[in-house]
């Protein structure tokens, strides 16, 4: 039976709710792990739960404005330096002392910032699990995969980006068929993990305002985020880790490999955007095998 301890911390004037799979004081260490969104919750990562059977434990949180963290009606809060900050308090308030850190999607992002701007120098290595390193980039190859649909779902949602209208039918239809096509399943099954099918409070404020009204199109507060040309600056060991019907396309996780000195990229067959859901036991085995490597 494994350890599981959750609890809050605060932050700001608000508070950061985590959850921690096995024992901080166990030796090996822990896995920080950032979920993508901005606004998705943790949930997903029990899914990695099964990488604290060796010693190490494994954290997770909602990030301020989401799940157990919900908050809203503060726009001001939703841009990256929030968020960054956020990480660091985690990280000094449970008192780590070394680490890694996998970062998701929007978490990826998170990674690499955090790597550029904030030189942990306790951090032994970064896994970015289907993130990227420009929103520009981003959108470009989403619209270029989104070419690909049906004509008359690639023109609802041209219509949506040129009237700004999202509610409408068609542009909503197509926009979940490109998301199960690319990123996950909209409705889990009923034999998926619970903890893919439980209700939770998604941070559609703090998405909206920083990234914008969906994949394809950013608009927020990271809309010219951008960091290309600072790959370099990533000194850590860094596994990039990608599915090849990702949203962060072979050309997005290509980018990263190339530019990041000292990283090593993996692309999983038959994968899409949540590798860790689509081909649970391989990732587990990869990311568990880089982590003692690291450590």
């Amino acid at each position: 039976m494994r350890k599981v301890t959750e609890g809050s911390i605060p932050f700001m004037d608000y508070r950061t709710h985590y959850r921690i799979v096995g024992d901080l004081k166990a030796g090996r260490a822990p896995l920080v792990c950032l979920h993508g969104g901005p606004g998705s919750t943790r949930a997903y990562f029990e899914l990695l739960d099964a990488l604290a059977d060796d010693g190490r434990a494994v954290i997770s949180y909602d990030q301020l404005g989401c799940g157990e963290s919900y908050l809203e009606g503060h726009p001001e809060l939703w841009c990256a330096q929030t968020w960054l900050s956020e990480l660091e308090n985690l990280i000094d308030s449970l008192g780590l002392g070394e680490y890694h850190l996998l970062g998701q999607s929007w978490g990826g992002m998170m990674a690499i910032q955090y790597a550029v701007e904030r030189r942990p120098c306790r951090c032994r290595s970064i896994v970015i699990s289907s993130g990227h390193p420009s929103s520009r980039l981003w959108s470009d190859e989403g619209w270029r995969m989104a070419r690909e649909l049906p004509e008359d779902e690639y023109e609802a949602l041209v219509r949506a980006s040129e009237s700004g209208d999202y509610d409408d039918e068609g542009y909503r239809r197509t926009i979940a068929h490109y998301m199960q096509l690319h990123c996950a399943d909209q409705v889990p099954s009923d034999d998926a993990p619970e903890c893919l099918r439980r209700p939770s409070r998604k941070g559609a404020e703090s998405y909206l305002v920083a990234w914008g009204p969906d994949e394809l199109t950013p608009t927020g507060t990271l809309r010219d985020w951008e960091y290309r040309d600072r790959l370099g600056e990533v000194d850590l060991p860094t596994l990039i880790v990608s599915g090849t019907s990702d949203l962060c396309t072979p050309l997005v996780a290509k980018t990263m490999f190339d530019g990041i000195p000292h990283a090593r990229w993996e692309l999983m067959a038959n994968c899409r955007h949540m590798c860790f859901a689509d081909d649970n036991p391989r990732y587990l085995e990869l990311v568990g095998a880089w982590l003692s490597e690291h450590d």
